[in-house]
């Protein structure tokens, strides 16, 4: 699956790319914060968080609809494994670790609009404030084949890079040098495009009432029409139900 700095790499890409994150959402020191008695219009926020299947990274915009509601627009990112997946280490001088049986790498493009409303507001500005939130929209799995870096026969140092699948579910372990580079097989990327919907309690905490320092934790559904092929001699899945909990970060403008 991902290792963290190809989530990093894809998660900058993207949303940078696609939502022009304003820097200073990455900046917010302390230094800059104030407390005044105004009501807030806009705020921009980024959320990393752990899921149940993967590390994601999220950017989200959002608006005062009223004085507890706020409107938003959002975008994620997040790698996606299977429940199962077991690392073994490969034979040979140049082995490297892989998962056997996976059959795709799998990342998660989300998109959304929601709401986020305000439970409990803070009595002061030691105390937590306590939101929750939800959205709808698009999801977008990009698949790409997973690849192994095998033996062709005993007793040589030729290798070839090889796939899984449930017809021919018949490689050798003691054959497997590792996983194949990454790079191997992006020209048969495959999309498989879904709904997500998304239900999220937050606890906001920071000091300054124009910075937001909170810890959110959620529920995500993403539903595919197609379903998708993570493992071999296992179903693929139409349904995915992920839990997470994340850091949020962010500012908030008049």
């Amino acid at each position: 699956m991902f290792r963290p700095i190809y989530l990093i790499f894809f998660a900058s890409i993207l949303l940078l790319s696609s939502v022009k994150v304003n820097s200073q959402i990455l900046s917010g020191s302390p230094e800059n914060g104030t407390n005044y008695n105004v009501l807030y219009r806009k705020d921009k926020v980024g959320k990393v968080y752990l899921s149940t299947r993967g590390l994601g990274f999220l950017y989200r915009q959002s608006k005062h609809v009223t004085a507890k509601t706020r409107s938003f627009f959002e975008v994620d990112v997040q790698n996606l494994k299977y429940p199962k997946e077991i690392k073994s280490q490969g034979e040979g001088p140049e082995r490297k670790r892989y998962v056997y049986g996976k059959i795709n790498h799998v990342f998660l493009l989300r998109g959304g609009l929601g709401k986020q409303n305000i439970l409990f507001d803070k009595a002061d500005s030691k105390a937590i404030e306590i939101r929750y939130s939800y959205s709808l929209g698009p999801v977008f799995a990009f698949a790409k084949p997973y690849y192994l870096n095998v033996y062709k026969s005993r007793g040589t140092k030729q290798s070839e890079y090889i796939q899984f699948n449930d017809e021919g579910f018949n490689i050798d372990s003691s054959a497997v040098i590792g996983r194949a580079p990454y790079s191997y097989g992006m020209s048969d990327l495959k999309v498989y495009p879904g709904i997500t919907g998304k239900f999220n309690l937050s606890f906001e905490y920071a000091s300054y009432s124009n910075i937001i320092r909170a810890i959110e934790a959620g529920i995500v559904v993403d539903y595919f029409p197609k379903a998708l092929p993570l493992m071999a001699q296992n179903a693929a899945e139409n349904i995915v139900i992920t839990f997470h909990v994340g850091f949020v970060f962010g500012r908030k403008w008049y």
